[in-house]
């Protein structure tokens, strides 16, 4: 199995899974073919590697049925039936997606207590129907960040501090943290996050994994516990582009399901197919270079992994355009953007609380209900983590009110018609720029203390973009940021793929070293965070 290995430490923190945990999805899927392992097998050794790797706090919950999955889908393999290239495939989902009992959906927050969604989300609809065996749910950023204005990504009220596995004192990024240290860490091959802005790209470029970010309304956001409609969705998260673009590919199934609007109303142009992605090389493709204030400058060195990158594309083939011009930095419209996610934030969410409350055991209707029940909840720690964005957004006037319109259109017009569309109007059919530098500390007396990034523009218009590994920095991955226009998820795959075959596996997969942690809290044993 060696050749297949996407690496494990020398020291690796459960020798006893890491040789079959160092597969990537496409590996246990050809060994899943050929005979010589069963999906039970690696559902068991993974839910080991979980349990004894507790300390990460990238998993809130194993799914009780995960091995009972595994083994009816090698019964049906073994029957000839072969679902997708996902059948007996292990996949971690963030616990913002619903799930139905036996188990639950917390969003990271302890307010919905034991209860669980009435149903499935169509996303993970999709995924059980491709036969991908759903081992268990990813800890977050507490209502995938959207909580308070002095947040630490990773941190939630239900499942701790997610730890970053290259370095245990460093962030994992947020909100879809336990995603990415899970993929990370060899917890499984794959992982489902959400986006609002960075949720995706920010962690998996944190923890040194590919992350994309789709179009808006190529996924639908049902059974999503919401931030905004004009901005969320969920990608894929995974170590390798082959594997990023088979997962997005089932997920992109997850479309018209009569209550997502922008879902049921998107339309892919003819011909639309992820599988263009696997075009080798980056001969033809023009890829513009981001160097505006806000997206680089902010950190010398990794402004020297983006010159690394680039000589890459340059040497697969790419045609680089250096620099393309006209894209305002993000401070320029954070303003109208927190106004905008507010009003969203109350109506999306008084919505889904009312789905939410044909589950097992009712909960909180309005977001005024959630907002007092963890103001009186100690566990929530509204000491420590503020809530003063949910009670903003309780105190909104609804999505007719002029504020929020105004506020809409100004911050849909700075990053489309006067923003990435007139980078794409250069001629480029990509752009890439760094996408954030090394994960910063984390640190719960002064929150996060992110230096730049590379995904706002994309994800406030609603663009597609992904981040892959392409360099360190004393031992800390560093990611590029792949924007591009409306359904390009093919060309940014190809973009990514490039970049894969001229760095190798080395670079773009990078092992963790679960460096011990110098945090006061973790006094205790070496990695016992």
């Amino acid at each position: 199995m060696a050749q297949d290995r996407t690496g494990v430490p020398d020291d690796d923190p459960h020798p006893q899974s890491a040789e079959l945990a160092s597969l990537d999805a496409a590996a246990i899927g050809a060994h899943l073919d050929a005979g010589d392992l069963t999906s039970a097998e690696v559902v068991e050794a993974l839910v080991s590697r979980v349990e004894a790797m507790h300390w990460l706090r990238a998993v809130i919950e194993l799914a009780p049925d995960a091995l009972e999955t595994a083994e009816r889908l090698d019964a049906e393999r073994r029957a000839g039936r072969r679902r997708s290239g996902l059948h007996g495939i292990p996949i971690l989902v963030k616990d913002n997606i619903d799930t139905a009992a036996p188990m639950h959906t917390t969003a990271g927050s302890l307010v919905f207590g034991d209860s669980s969604p009435p149903a499935d989300s169509p996303l993970v609809r999709v995924l059980r129907d491709a036969g991908a065996v759903v081992l268990g749910k990813t800890n977050l950023s507490e209502w995938a960040n959207f909580r308070g204005s002095r947040s630490s990504s990773g941190w939630s009220a239900a499942g701790g501090q997610t730890r970053n596995p290259h370095s245990l004192d460093r962030s994992p990024g947020g909100s879809s943290s336990g995603s990415a240290a899970a993929v990370a860490a060899r917890l499984a091959p794959l992982a489902v996050g959400t986006e609002t802005d960075g949720s995706i790209i920010c962690p998996a470029a944190a923890c040194g994994i590919a992350g994309l970010k789709p179009t808006l309304g190529l996924v639908s956001r049902t059974g999503i516990v919401p931030i905004a409609s004009s901005q969320d969705t969920a990608g894929p998260m995974a170590r390798t582009v082959r594997d990023l673009a088979q997962l997005l590919a089932v997920l992109a199934r997850a479309t018209d399901d009569g209550e997502d609007a922008l879902a049921t109303r998107a339309r892919r142009p003819s011909g639309y197919d992820l599988s263009a992605g696997a075009s080798p090389g980056a001969a033809g493709l023009r890829v513009g270079v981001v160097r505006a204030e806000g997206y680089t400058g902010y950190h010398a060195p990794t402004d020297e992994v983006l010159t690394a990158a680039l000589d890459a594309l340059a040497g697969a083939g790419a045609e680089l355009v250096d620099p393309v011009e006209g894209l305002a930095p993000p401070s320029t419209w954070w303003d109208d953007e927190l106004t905008v996610l507010l009003h969203e934030f109350r109506v999306g969410m008084e919505q889904y609380l009312r789905r939410r409350a044909q589950g097992t055991a009712g909960g909180p209707a309005r977001l005024t209900d959630l907002l007092a029940h963890a103001e009186a909840e100690p566990g929530e720690r509204a000491d420590l983590f503020p809530l003063d964005l949910v009670r903003r957004a309780a105190a909104t006037d609804g999505l007719g009110s002029p504020p929020y319109l105004e506020a809409l259109d100004r911050v849909k017009r700075a990053t489309r018609e006067d923003g990435l569309d007139r980078l794409f109007a250069q001629g480029v059919d990509v752009v890439v720029l760094p996408a954030m530098a090394p994960a910063w500390p984390i640190d719960h007396v002064l929150g996060d203390r992110p230096a730049g990034n590379g995904w706002s523009p994309a994800a406030v218009s609603g663009y597609p973009s992904a981040t892959l590994p392409v360099g360190s920095v004393q031992g800390l991955p560093v990611g590029v940021a792949v924007v591009g226009p409306p359904w390009s998820e093919p060309l940014i795959l190809r973009t990514l793929s490039a970049l894969e075959d001229e760095l190798g596996s080395a670079v773009t997969s990078p092992v963790p070293s679960f460096a011990s942690c110098s945090l006061p809290d973790c006094a205790g044993p070496q990695r016992e965070c």
